[in-house]
């Protein structure tokens, strides 16, 4: 069991995925030239979050071995895109090294030009090993084909379960998503205080935990042309099993829960079953806001029609300002602060969960993160999927219409009908950005 030092790390660590943030300030000194031998300071702008924490540390060695000064601005989300917005309008050159937010920025960023091309850089080394990288998560960081950052943060999609409870009804961890409502509806019990799942239902935040869903049925928000296919018979089957587990087994006002209400239930013992994603692992191995710290089990998503797919997604990568006057520095910089070495010490020091491979089949590394989450990020090669999304700039807009179809399954609606007219919208909406 962890030690509450080990639970704060894990909160650090598997938090921040979840809660990045970004913003721009002043420059940096140094030379303007391209080369990178000729330059003696950089400025990176990153997030608020674990990953920014330890490279601190890690920039103090950079500057050690290279002479390399690395000036690191780190701030809160309510200054991110405006003043990204700002700068980048301006083709300011006053940084050099950004995070960001993938699924949220990369699609706007790419378009306007603000993001370097970093697929020669990636792909030109193989010492550093691009290929060590998630499979799902490279896929996250390239668009039509052009990588524009590194990924420096994952997250995943995870059952949680009542250990106490399987094993006193004799059932075994769900390996299938069938053997999942069987087992959900074993444990279903009102009357004793214990709900067989809680999970979003909301209508917006709900669409991210659907995704892993619709992937297992062998669906999708959109097809391999970017159309979109919310309404493909594989898409409603996988909408019906969400909106049926919520609506006969889930808690009562469940179209209003998002993951803090969910999560509180799981962790106060009222549900059997869990569903979401693995960064909010801290809230269940914090003894001081859980009661199922010793009964908790993690455990992949089940298998669909289509097998076990669940999104792996990256929450912060690193990439470089097209219009930085330093783009080789810049490079030397990411290259060397997501090496092997460093992104396994960043896991094993921080719980970072890094992007590498290689570094979580370090046994030392992963020694502050529980053994069944462990073991989801090590096959997460074969299973993973790059999105927990509808992939176009108007994310937010798309979530409100991809929602309404599960809302309806939940109520006991035509589940099929919804999506159809849902599918019209979405169709609409991506129409409108070509």
């Amino acid at each position: 069991m962890f030690t509450s030092q080990r639970t704060r790390r894990l909160a650090a660590g598997l938090a921040g995925a979840s809660a990045l943030a970004l913003a721009l300030t002043a420059c940096a000194g140094g030379t303007s030239g391209g080369d990178a031998a000729d330059v003696t300071e950089i400025t990176v702008v990153a997030a608020n979050s674990p990953w920014v924490e330890g490279l601190k540390t890690l920039a103090t060695t950079y500057k050690d071995e290279t002479g390399v000064t690395v000036n690191i601005e780190a701030y809160g989300n309510e200054q991110l895109n405006d003043n990204y917005k700002v700068k980048l309008n301006a083709s300011s050159s006053d940084f050099d090294v950004m995070a960001f937010q993938v699924q949220d920025v990369m699609r706007e960023f790419s378009r306007n030009g603000w993001l370097a091309d970093m697929t020669d850089y990636v792909t030109s080394d193989a010492e550093w090993n691009w290929e060590d990288f998630q499979p799902a998560a490279r896929d996250a960081v390239t668009l039509d084909g052009t990588v524009y950052g590194v990924p420096v943060m994952t997250e995943r999609q995870i059952v949680y379960y009542r250990a106490d409870l399987l094993e006193a009804a004799g059932l075994a961890v769900p390996k299938t998503l069938a053997d999942l409502e069987k087992a959900i509806a074993t444990l279903h019990n009102p009357d004793g205080g214990v709900y067989g799942i809680a999970m979003r239902g909301s209508r917006v935040p709900l669409v991210t935990q659907l995704s892993s869903f619709l992937y297992s049925y062998g669906a999708d928000f959109q097809d391999k042309d970017g159309n979109a296919s919310i309404d493909t018979p594989e898409a409603v089957k996988a909408i019906e099993f969400y909106g049926d587990l919520l609506s006969q087994y889930g808690p009562p006002g469940v179209t209003n829960m998002g993951w803090v209400e969910a999560s509180a239930l799981f962790a106060q013992g009222k549900a059997a079953f869990y569903i979401d994603a693995d960064s909010q692992a801290y809230t269940f191995l914090d003894p001081a806001n859980s009661s199922v710290v010793d009964t908790v089990g993690f455990a992949q998503f089940p298998e669909g029609p289509a097998g076990s797919k669940f999104y792996n997604i990256v929450p912060q990568t690193v990439g470089i300002n097209e219009f930085s006057k330093k783009k080789d520095a810049a490079w030397a910089f990411i290259k060397w602060a997501t090496n092997q070495e460093n992104t396994t010490w960043l896991l094993a020091n921080e719980t970072v969960p890094g992007a590498r491979l290689s570094a979580w089949e370090d046994d030392a590394a992963v020694a502050n993160f529980p053994a069944g989450l462990v073991e989801i990020v090590r096959n997460v090669a074969d299973h993973g999927v790059g999105h927990d999304r509808p992939r176009l700039e108007q994310v937010a807009a798309a979530r409100e219409i991809v929602g309404g179809p599960v809302i309806t399954a939940i109520e006991g609606g035509n589940a099929s009908d919804a999506a159809a007219s849902a599918n019209t919208q979405f169709q609409d909406l991506l129409d409108s950005e070509k």
